[in-house]
């Protein structure tokens, strides 16, 4: 089920389609990758939404799906989304998730990533699997109810979910065949908060991926 994707650190993942690339949230690309035919961006904080990194993947036809505060930074195939969108692009069917924080605080009263249409998750499918990648987000209400096949879902807490956190919305909204974590090792979070939220989870599988070399 995972043999097409590739995990690039972070939130950056490399999903084969048939002939088709996806990549999300890609940042710190190397050169010399894989272009991309569909690109996900789920918010306009700079290691999700890099234009530079946009750049070294992006072709004539790549698509790119990316909230409208990100949209004004990059060029080429834009679609503007917000969370509750269904979108039909080139065959692919795109449901545009909720993502944010509840209790995660920049300051007092202020989320890192509060309720709004421009901080955002995906639902999409790759190579016949519906994939969820939930974005920078706490566990919200809006996560009952998905039902994939993949859950791509933070664990490193501080600006989203906690290990434990993650687990009691894999545990109790999210349905899944497999979830895989991510948003560790790299800007926050590490490889403890990864096994953390293995041990966790109960009923379904984890796959903590290695690292993959970033092309």
């Amino acid at each position: 089920m995972l043999e097409n994707i590739q995990w690039l650190g972070h939130d950056t993942f490399k999903l084969l389609d048939g002939d088709r690339f996806i990549y999300t949230d890609p940042f710190q690309i190397a050169d010399g990758a894989d272009k991309a035919d569909f690109i996900l961006i789920t918010h306009d904080h700079f290691d999700h939404c890099s234009p530079e990194d946009v750049a070294k993947i992006q072709k004539d036809s790549t698509v790119i799906m990316a909230p409208a505060s990100c949209a004004g930074k990059l060029e080429g195939d834009v679609r503007s989304v917000k969370a509750g969108d269904r979108i039909e692009v080139n065959g692919a069917v795109i449901e545009v998730t909720w993502a944010y924080n509840v209790n995660k605080y920049r300051e007092p009263g202020k989320h890192f990533h509060p309720k709004s249409q421009d901080n955002v998750g995906y639902i999409f499918t790759a190579n016949g699997q519906r994939v969820y990648l939930a974005g920078d987000t706490d566990f919200i209400p809006e996560m009952k109810g998905i039902d994939v096949d993949i859950a791509l879902v933070p664990v490193s807490g501080i600006y989203v979910m906690t290990p434990e956190e993650a687990a009691q919305a894999a545990n109790t909204a999210i349905k899944a065949k497999v979830f895989v974590p991510m948003h560790y090792a790299a800007i926050v979070g590490t490889a403890d908060d990864a096994a953390r939220f293995a041990r966790g989870v109960q009923g379904a599988r984890v796959e903590v991926l290695e690292r993959a070399t970033r092309r």
